[in-house]
């Protein structure tokens, strides 16, 4: 891997919204990402974070969602082709985990088709399904976010998930 080029990450502002759908559009086509309308993105704001380079152009996004106290999912985690292999995600989902360990969450989630990545990463194949107790599945099931639906595999979501991984991983070392 050839290293980044020079570029920020930081807190993702109204402004990038443009920029963040540019990066996951064409995503969105290939089915790696579900497509989102605009409204989706201002309303998680702040749960992204965005790889600006030194002209300010966003080249990369990725956001942290927090599912219950000990649980979050890293989600549209997208960089620019141009600077696929460069290390640009890499340094995103870092910061991402980062985040989830300084607000107290222990196990990170992704549902993936970019497995190798993620395992570069130290995320594993979730080989339970069920990663939550009975108690914490009951409460995950009044949300109304599809994410939350894509990680308890309910059936309403199926489409949106064939051919994804579920992974995870524990955050013991950043704790």
């Amino acid at each position: 891997m050839t290293s980044a080029p020079p570029l920020t990450i930081r807190r993702a502002r109204t402004s990038d919204v443009p920029g963040i759908r540019a990066l996951v559009a064409p995503l969105a086509e290939e089915r790696i990402l579900v497509a989102k309308e605009a409204v989706a993105y201002y309303e998680a704001l702040q749960e992204f974070r965005v790889a600006e380079d030194a002209a300010g152009r966003i080249v990369g996004c990725g956001a942290l969602h927090v599912m219950w106290e000990d649980l979050g999912e890293v989600r549209t985690l997208a960089t620019d082709p141009a600077v696929r292999g460069l290390g640009v995600g890499h340094r995103l989902l870092e910061q991402l985990l980062d985040d989830a360990a300084e607000l107290g969450v222990s196990r990170v989630f992704c549902l993936t088709f970019e497995v190798g990545f993620f395992r570069r990463h130290g995320f594993e194949v979730m080989a339970d399904q069920r990663a939550v107790d009975p108690e914490v599945y009951s409460e995950l099931l009044r949300s109304h976010d599809e994410g939350v639906a894509e990680f308890l595999d309910l059936a309403r979501v199926k489409p949106n998930t064939l051919g994804n991984t579920r992974m995870i991983r524990q955050l013991t070392d950043r704790i």
